[in-house]
């Protein structure tokens, strides 16, 4: 268990007030790095600490940040990803709610890094109060002189715009997020360009990063790349926040070292499964990943171990389920959600997602058979991959880890004509 928090601060009630976060060293990084540091001697500290980004993917920040800055095109943007939608990964929203001065240090180092021409934190429009605490942070900032012109004196001009999303949880997809930041739909680019660095925000060179992976900047910078390096992996060093739900007695966001087991985290930190149920299934990085079973509860949460196995650490929202959990229809309402949240963009999203519940809701129904089950993995193999994002794939992910799993369960729905987890309706009441 990790003995002190390295990114959740407890910073009062009004967490906007700028004072106690300049007394727990605030603002001392982006001193450093107006008046000592070049962006390349960030960039290395970034390196040599290990640090990747926790927005999903565990890109290695430091390189990220370093084809921005080097980019052939002079002409740089930086954004922040706080459109978080992403079913049981609440952890941004608590960050920006508590953490605000953490993150707006974060982002102004790395706009500083990368010389970008304009910054901005692009926030999940649903997020009425923690919109507010970050705009009452930044008035704070700028009383100060750490935001606006001539920051601390230094002839370095930062500024920083708050930009209100959508609320969808493809807007939340960073080439979907750029396009609707420049009054489009929020839809996925086509593939290449790939990556935002190259050709992001008006067509030039964006560094995009979560507010998580901020957060860990002003800590890192100030402490140093061997104290980060203290906890964590060999290959992923430092903490990582993880959103936990679903039958846990504690839900809650948690800061625990990478390579902790998931048993730690379930059973330590959420306080086990309520009325003493049996765990039957975890989702270690939302619903977008491969579940685990109880038998694997050992396993670290971390990138390469949850690999292994498998599965995928994502953006570390782990959901708990329990024995009374029917499968069916979990994936079911998860794919539904992917359905919902389908941008209708490509033909294999748009049609993949509506086939596949309709498959789905047919067996929970009690109205399938065993060809849909064939065709029901022979659809998630032919969409998956297939889609400009990963919307159509987390429908199939989830639809083949719970089959794999729990094929049992569907052959009951199949074989009862009915769900089994369900009361039978009787004459009286139910059985």
């Amino acid at each position: 268990m990790l003995k002190e928090a390295r990114i959740i601060k407890d910073f009062g009630p009004r967490p906007w007030e700028i004072d106690p976060y300049l007394k727990q060293g605030g603002y001392e990084a982006l001193k450093s790095c107006v008046t000592k540091w070049t962006g390349d001697e960030i960039i290395a500290e970034l390196k040599k600490a290990g640090m990747r980004g926790r927005g999903g993917a565990g890109f290695p920040t430091g390189i990220k940040w370093e084809k921005v800055l080097h980019h052939r095109v002079p002409e740089h943007y930086f954004v922040c990803n706080a459109g978080e939608h992403e079913p049981g990964t609440f952890k941004d929203r608590h960050l920006l709610k508590t953490n605000p001065h953490q993150l707006l240090e974060g982002a102004l180092i790395a706009a500083f890094t990368v010389k970008a021409k304009a910054s901005f934190i692009y926030v999940n429009h649903e997020y009425v109060e923690e919109i507010a605490n970050l705009r009452k942070a930044a008035e704070q900032a700028r009383a100060h002189g750490f935001l606006g012109k001539n920051v601390l004196g230094t002839g370095v001009d930062l500024e920083i715009e708050f930009v209100e999303g959508q609320g969808s949880y493809v807007a939340g997809e960073e080439t979907a997020m750029l396009e609707s930041m420049q009054g489009r739909p929020a839809m996925p680019r086509q593939k290449p360009p790939f990556y935002p660095t190259d050709f992001g925000l008006y067509g030039k060179p964006t560094l995009v990063n979560n507010v998580e992976t901020l957060c860990n900047i002003p800590v890192l910078l100030r402490n140093g790349a061997e104290w980060f390096r203290q906890v964590g992996t060999e290959k992923s060093p430092g903490t990582m926040l993880f959103s936990l739900s679903g039958t846990v007695n504690r839900p809650g966001v948690y800061e625990l070292p990478m390579g902790t087991p998931i048993r730690t985290l379930v059973y330590e930190c959420g306080g086990g499964i309520p009325g003493g149920r049996k765990l039957k299934a975890v989702f270690p990085g939302g619903p977008s990943f491969a579940m685990l079973t109880a038998d694997q509860l050992d396993t670290p949460m971390d990138f390469e171990n949850l690999k292994h196995a498998g599965t995928g650490l994502g953006s570390a929202g782990v959901i708990v389920v329990d024995d009374r959990t029917c499968m069916v229809e979990t994936a079911l309402k998860y794919t539904d959600f992917f359905k919902v949240e389908s941008c209708g963009q490509c033909p294999p999203c748009r049609m993949g997602t509506i086939n596949l519940a309709a498959i789905l809701q047919k067996i929970e129904d009690g109205e399938g058979t065993e060809k849909d089950l064939a065709a029901f993995l022979q659809l998630c193999g032919f969409v998956k991959g297939r889609g400009y994002c990963t919307v159509v794939t987390g429908a199939s992910v989830i639809g083949e880890s719970s089959l794999r799993l729990f094929r049992r369960e569907f052959e009951e729905h199949i074989a009862q004509k009915r769900c089994p987890f369900k009361p039978v309706a009787v004459a009286g009441g139910v059985a």
